[in-house]
């Protein structure tokens, strides 16, 4: 069977024999007994991908099937496949496994094959296997064929195309500390380098969630005790909020990326934005002066009876207020009848960070062709950049143009910054068309 000459096992690639024909083959083979095994056993492989006849003529042999055959579905997306065939069906789930079990096996499989590896080395072949133990041997015999000695991790990361730890360190303290600059001189030192474009951009967003993961969690797998004491320093001198907006806002340029047919340029202009200090909104800034104010009064340096009295007194002065703008009362705002529909149609169709910044808002349209979505509770800068994307709104558009038949704007609203529609009384209108018109009242 392992040497693939035994007739009683069949192997089948649904991806490539998908037909009707194809499933009727098997079913006209299954009367026959098996030669030499106990069973006759058809594997297909990548099954989802017949089509809904080849399912079908497939069913009845899967509800009745002869007592010398069975078969093996396999898939890596179950979800696909009928309901019809799941229920006739064992179904056994293959889980990924665990880094510390791909080391073991392949220190089993160097052992056996005399290849010299370092521990570094196979701890990043493991997580680069995500899991499989097949994608793991893989990288362990390509390091083995072009690698003479022992291999290091140096050499895997040469192999698979992933930059140096320096280089992606450089890159990512440079936008820490919003030097521009350095951040392009650290991309254009990989990229002369040549390595890829998209291996760079996924090193910088582990490395920068491996911080984050640190500053929580003080636990790190894969470094070595240098590259964890400067993991260290970069995790003291970063807010979490800080870098969980920077890995938003790196896997927003890897999804730019995608689409571009000028990948480094998007990835240029992505590490800019991220390294120029303009959407910072000095949070960090505000944070050190509370601190220090704190430190001036528990210290003494301060008075702060007397500074008290002096805003006291500042507060005394007559201050020239501005007008304040009428407060629409917002819950008692009629939405439109459909908007309903369309958060729910963002749930169900899994779009759950849509779904959960839209779920307490109001719809109203402003004219023809715009409707004004009003956040009661205000919308902040995140959730505001985060809608705005062009996914994201476009998947809103066109729920918003299907439920009103035509095609519509969206715009977001604060309900502080709301003004209800004025609607002209007859008067108005009798101004705005300038012409003499006689009104009667009966």
């Amino acid at each position: 069977m392992l040497e693939g000459s035994l007739t009683d096992v069949v192997e089948m690639d649904a991806a490539s024999n998908n037909s009707v024909e194809d499933i009727r083959s098997i079913r006209d083979e299954v009367n026959f007994l098996p030669t030499l095994a106990k069973y006759r056993v058809y594997i297909i492989d990548e099954v989802h991908m017949l089509s809904t006849g080849a399912f079908n003529a497939l069913l009845k042999t899967l509800e009745e099937p002869p007592a010398h055959v069975k078969f093996i579905l396999a898939t890596t997306e179950p979800q696909k496949l009928p309901a019809t065939i799941l229920s006739r069906c064992q179904r056994f789930d293959f889980k990924r496994l665990s880094e510390e079990d791909i080391v073991k096996r392949l220190k089993i499989v160097c052992e056996q094959s005399g290849i010299e590896i370092t521990e570094e080395a196979l701890k990043i072949i493991a997580v680069l296997a995500e899991g499989a133990a097949r994608d793991a041997l893989s990288i362990l015999e390509r390091c083995s064929q072009e690698q003479e000695g022992k291999i290091d991790a140096s050499q895997v990361k040469q192999l698979v195309g992933i930059p140096e730890i320096t280089y992606v360190n450089n890159i990512v303290k440079a936008i820490f500390v919003y030097d521009t600059e350095k951040a392009l001189q650290g991309l254009e030192e990989v990229l002369a380098d040549g390595k890829d474009l998209t291996n760079l951009l996924w090193e910088i967003i582990k490395y920068v969630k491996d911080i984050l993961v640190y500053k929580t969690s003080n636990n790190l797998k894969i470094y070595n005790k240098e590259e964890l004491e400067e993991i260290g320093k970069l995790s003291n001198d970063i807010s979490k909020e800080r870098l969980i907006n920077l890995i938003y806002g790196l896997s927003e340029i890897e999804n730019n990326m995608k689409w571009s047919s000028g990948k480094e340029i998007m990835l240029q202009t992505g590490i800019i934005k991220l390294s120029t200090n303009v959407n910072y909104d000095g949070i960090d800034e505000l944070k050190n002066k509370v601190q220090d104010l704190e430190q001036k009064i528990a210290s003494g340096n301060i008075n702060a009876k007397q500074t008290i009295e002096n805003v006291s007194k500042k507060a005394e002065a007559p201050i020239e207020k501005e007008p304040k703008k009428p407060k629409v009362n917002i819950t008692n705002l009629k939405s439109e009848e459909y908007w309903p529909k369309v958060i729910n149609a963002l749930k169900e169709s899994g779009k759950m960070i849509l779904y959960s910044n839209l779920m307490n808002t109001k719809a109203k349209q402003k004219d023809d062709l715009t409707i004004e979505i009003i956040f009661p509770n205000g919308l902040t800068k995140f959730g505001k950049d985060l809608l705005q994307k062009p996914e994201n709104m476009q998947e809103i558009v066109k729920l918003v143009s299907m439920e009103c038949g035509k095609e519509m704007r969206v715009t977001f609203i604060n309900a502080e910054d709301y003004v209800p529609k004025k609607e002209d009384n007859i008067e108005d209108m009798v101004k705005k068309l300038d012409i003499p018109v006689n009104i009667i009242e009966e």
